[in-house]
């Protein structure tokens, strides 16, 4: 078989080509895999949400730890 091998420089472009950023039509509908899984939005939706309500005039925490 023959190779095709591509420079960095023309793969650093084709990221920001709109076909890169955008889905294949025939993909499966998978939650958690091809499509946001609906829990995890509202996990996400609820952490920025209380990352939001956590700024206070006091001393802030160094890192935040999610346990």
């Amino acid at each position: 078989g023959t190779r095709i091998i591509y420079d960095r420089k023309f793969l650093m472009e084709c990221r920001n080509s709109p076909l890169a950023k955008t889905p294949p039509s025939d993909l499966p509908d998978i939650p958690g895999v091809t499509s946001p899984n609906v829990e995890e939005l509202k996990i996400e939706n609820n952490h920025v949400q209380n990352c939001d309500e956590k700024v206070s005039v006091g001393e802030e925490e160094q890192f935040d730890m999610d346990i």
